[in-house]
């Protein structure tokens, strides 16, 4: 049983990148009002799945409680350091990336679909190390779910930069399922790390759990409130938390 949940975490992480990959076709641009909100939304299905889905699970296995913490900034560090190797996901709608150093050597259009490709390893990871959470299938599905949703507009802004350099629609797409096939094999790792031993699984929590925050502090929350329209996305936010919130305790 726990073999066909890993299967079909790996299978809907994938299949959402690729759904929104096929609004990215169809929707070239979203209004900056409109993209926040649902941004602000998956920032808050994000900080829910984090938090319920994964730290607090951790806490709840641990003998010792600074093995998860350091996990969580172990995470944490580890989104960092990407980070210096490409560009922010800030702005993640737009053409516009960061002044790396990086960049000045590398087509800024490539980095940027290079950064979110690297982000989805990580994000793969939390939710396959979450496969092997004691607490039921709430817990699972939560950190499958809230990794899922945030996907769907992280595909569609993969689409935009590619065909705006020349990439044609076929390459494009072979593109975006390479970078949803990565997300499979962070899911894979993930579980085969949290199972490999249980008392190293409250680590792998924690460290995924801090991965994810990361990710919603720097990358999502800063580009929703990067346009005006911050007070919608916090709003918008607030409802995702809660939404994953009763969802959890519908199916707890």
């Amino acid at each position: 049983m726990y073999m066909e949940n890993v299967w079909i975490s790996a299978f809907g992480l994938c299949l959402s990148t690729l759904i929104g990959s096929a609004f990215g076709f169809l929707f070239k641009e979203l209004p900056h009002k409109w993209n926040d909100m649902v941004l602000g939304f998956c920032a808050g299905i994000m900080l829910a799945a984090s938090t319920l889905g994964l730290i607090v699970p951790a806490f709840e296995s641990a003998t010792e409680w600074w093995w998860v913490a350091t996990g969580v900034m172990a995470g944490a560090i580890f989104l960092n350091l990407l980070d210096y190797v490409t560009p922010h996901m800030h702005h993640i709608t737009g053409l516009d990336p960061e002044n790396h150093v990086n960049n000045s050597t590398l087509n800024h259009v490539l980095l940027f679909v290079l950064a979110i490709a690297l982000h989805k390893l990580p994000e793969g990871m939390a939710a396959g190390v979450s496969m092997n959470s004691a607490n039921g299938t709430a817990v699972d599905w939560t950190v499958s779910f809230g990794i899922a949703l945030q996907n769907i507009p992280e595909g569609m802004v993969i689409i935009a930069p590619l065909l705006v350099a020349g990439v044609s629609k076929v390459r494009t797409l072979v593109i975006s399922l390479a970078i949803g096939v990565l997300e499979v094999i962070g899911v894979w790792i993930g579980y085969g790390l949290g199972s490999a031993s249980e008392a190293f699984l409250p680590v792998m929590l924690g460290f995924a759990g801090g991965a994810m925050l990361y990710v919603t502090s720097d990358e999502m929350i800063p580009e929703t409130h990067s346009h005006g329209y911050q007070k919608q996305a916090t709003y918008a936010l607030l409802m995702g938390f809660m939404t994953l919130l009763l969802l959890e305790n519908a199916f707890a």
